[in-house]
C-alpha cells in the first residue's frame, strides 16, 4: 500500500492521542502561516539540530527537516556535554520570511538568529547576537516593525534581526510569581487590545507551570493574571506531568490552542519518564481577557475543522537514499567520512572514531524512541569491525547489543558501572540484532517503567533473548538532564555496515 493509500484509508476518529509529537521533542514553539502550522523543538547535543514539523490540522505532524543541518550553523565539539548544546528555539513568521532564534549554551555559541523562505530549509547562516544575554530567546514585532527579543529572566532588548545589532541595554519586564523559581521561556504576543507575556515557571521538573501577564504596550508595564499559573499539573496524580514551556496559536475556526511540553512518568515511586519531554496540545478559552487553559490530557477530542492525515511512517529504512532522512540524528556531529550510504549502496556504513558509546566521539546514528512499547531491529555486517544496536540516554546511561565477527554481546552502562550482561557465538556474516521495549510488571512501589530485552533474530525468524534490563536506568530521573531515549546504530571499531533498520510501535 502506498503512502497516499495509507493516508486515504485512515479511519475517522472521535479522539486523537496526545502528545501530538511524541518522544524527545521538548520546548515546542509554534507558528501559523495561512493554513499551515509549524513547530520546532530543542535538540541539545544532537546533530542535525532543531527538528522542524509541519501540520495542516494541529493533530497530524510530519517532520520536514532540521533547521541546523550544516556544521557552519551548528558546532558541537566533543567537549559539549550531554544536555548541552541547543536550547529552546522560537519560530516566527514576519514580513514574508521565517525567523528562528535559539541558544547554543556551549562552546562559541550564545544566542543566534536564522531565517528562511521555506521552513523545510535551507536556513541561513547564523546571525550572532552578542548583545542578547541569557537563554530561551523570543522574537516579536510591533506595528512599526520594531523587533524585540525577550529572554529568560525576564528581560527584553530591541534588535535588528538582519544584523544582530541591539538598541540599548536589556531591561527587566517581569519576574513572574513571587513564589515560583526560574521564570523562563518567554513569548510575547499582540492579542486584541493587549500585549501578552507568557512564561514558564517552577523549573522543568514536577513543579513546572505556565503563567501570563499583560500590558498595553510591548514594553510593559505588565499586569500578572490573577489566576496564575494558568496551567500546571504540580501536586496532582495526572499521568502527564512537568507541563510548561508553552506557546499559543489560533486554530482555523478562531479557537485558541497551546503547545506545551510534558512527560509521561510510569512505574512505582517516584515514577520514571524515559521518552524525554514531549510536545502536547491543549485547548484555550479566553475569559475576561485572560486565557483559561485546559488540563493536558492523553487524548484530544476531534476538532471542528477538517482533518488532514499525514502518510504513515514506514517501519523500515533501507538506506537507499543518498542522504539520511530527517528523523536520523547523531551525537554532536556527523562527518561524511564516518557516516555514508555511498560506500556500499543500500547500506549505511559507520566508521568508528570513539571506542564505545561511553566516548564523546562515538559514531552513532539514531532516532528518538516515540512509543512506550516498541521493537527496533537492524541487520548488521560487522566485517572486521565492531558495532551494533543501542538505546542511548547519554554517555553514562545506555544499553546495547554489539556484534563482531562470530560473536554478539549485550552491554550496559549505568553511571560508573559498565557490564557485559551476556554473550554468544553466531555464524560469521550479517546478523539481525533486536531490542524489545515492553511494560515492566507492576509488582510494588519500586517497580520500574519498562523492560529492555536485547537479543538476536535467528535464520528462521525466531527471537532469542540474551538479556533483559531494567528501563529505569535509562530515565531522566536516574540520569538527569533534559533529553530522552534515542535508539540507533553505532560503530566502536573499524567500518560496520547496516542493511536496514526497523522501528515498530507495539502500541501507541
Amino acid at each position: 500500500m502506498s503512502d497516499e493509500q495509507q493516508t486515504a484509508a485512515a479511519p475517522s476518529r472521535a479522539t486523537f492521542p496526545n502528545p501530538v509529537i511524541p518522544g524527545f521533542h521538548p520546548d515546542p514553539s509554534i507558528c501559523r502561516v495561512d493554513d499551515d502550522y509549524y513547530v520546532v523543538c530543542s535538540s541539545f547535543e544532537y546533530f542535525p539540530g532543531i527538528p522542524v514539523f509541519h501540520s495542516r490540522d494541529l493533530i497530524h505532524w510530519t517532520q520536514i527537516g532540521n533547521a541546523l543541518d550544516r556544521p557552519s550553523q551548528l558546532r558541537l565539539s566533543a567537549g559539549t556535554p550531554s544536555s548541552g548544546g541547543i536550547y529552546a528555539p522560537t519560530l516566527r513568521h514576519h514580513d514574508g520570511r521565517f525567523w528562528l532564534i535559539v541558544t547554543n549554551v556551549t562552546g562559541d555559541g550564545g544566542n543566534m538568529l536564522f531565517s528562511a523562505a521555506d521552513p523545510a530549509g535551507p536556513w541561513s547562516e547564523p546571525v550572532r547576537l552578542p548583545g542578547v544575554p541569557g537563554i530561551d530567546p523570543d522574537l516579536a514585532w510591533d506595528e512599526d516593525g520594531v523587533c524585540r527579543c525577550t529572554v529568560a529572566g525576564v528581560s527584553q532588548v530591541r534588535i535588528d534581526p538582519r544584523t544582530g545589532e541591539t538598541s540599548g541595554p536589556p531591561r527587566r519586564l517581569w519576574s513572574g510569581a513571587p513564589d515560583a523559581k526560574a521564570p523562563e521561556a518567554p513569548h510575547l504576543y499582540r492579542i486584541g487590545d493587549y500585549w501578552y507575556l507568557l512564561i514558564a515557571e517552577g523549573g522543568t521538573e514536577r513543579c513546572h507551570g505556565v503563567s501570563i501577564a499583560r500590558g498595553r504596550t510591548p514594553d510593559g508595564p505588565f499586569e500578572p493574571c490573577p489566576h496564575n499559573p494558568v496551567l500546571t499539573h504540580r501536586g496532582t496524580d495526572h499521568p502527564v506531568q512537568n507541563t510548561g514551556h508553552a506557546d499559543l496559536v489560533q486554530g482555523p475556526d478562531g479557537s485558541w490552542w497551546m503547545v506545551v511540553l510534558g512527560v509521561r512518568p510510569r512505574g512505582g515511586t517516584p515514577g520514571w519518564h524515559v521518552l524525554g519531554r514531549e510536545t502536547f496540545l491543549t485547548p484555550v478559552e479566553w475569559v475576561d481577557g485572560w486565557p483559561v487553559v485546559a488540563t493536558v490530557k492523553a487524548e484530544l477530542p476531534a476538532p471542528s475543522w477538517p482533518l488532514v492525515p499525514t502518510p504513515v511512517e514506514p517501519v523500515r529504512d533501507d538506506f537507499d537514499l543518498s542522504e539520511l532522512r530527517p528523523r536520523w540524528i547523531s551525537v554532536r556531529d556527523r562527518p561524511a567520512e564516518h557516516c555514508t550510504t555511498e560506500q556500499r549502496p543500500g547500506w549505511l556504513t559507520l566508521r568508528a572514531r570513539g571506542a564505545s558509546l561511553d566516548d564523546p566521539d562515538v559514531v552513532f546514528v539514531g532516532r528518538r524512541q516515540q512509543h512506550l512499547t516498541c521493537r527496533a531491529r537492524t541487520r548488521v555486517d560487522p566485517g572486521e569491525g565492531r558495532g551494533g544496536l543501542a538505546v542511548r540516554l547519554d554517555e553514562r546511561h545506555h544499553y546495547e547489543i554489539e556484534a563482531r565477527e562470530g560473536e554478539v554481546r549485550v552491554l550496559s552502562r549505568v553511571g560508573t558501572l559498565r557490564t557485559v550482561e551476556a554473550s554468544r557465538s553466531v555464524p560469521a556474516g550479517p546478523v539481525t540484532l533486536v531490542a524489545h521495549i515492553t511494560d515492566a510488571p507492576q509488582r510494588d512501589a519500586r517497580s520500574g517503567p519498562d523492560i529492555l530485552t536485547l537479543g538476536v533474530e535467528e535464520a528462521d525468524g525466531t527471537f532469542t533473548a540474551l538479556g533483559s534490563l531494567d528501563g529505569r536506568y535509562l530515565s531522566t530521573e536516574v540520569a538527569g538532564g533534559f533529553t530522552g531515549r534515542v535508539i540507533g546504530m553505532y560503530a566502536s571499531a573499524g567500518a560496520v555496515h547496516f542493511d536496514w533498520f526497523d522501528y515498530e510501535p507495539l502500541r501507541p
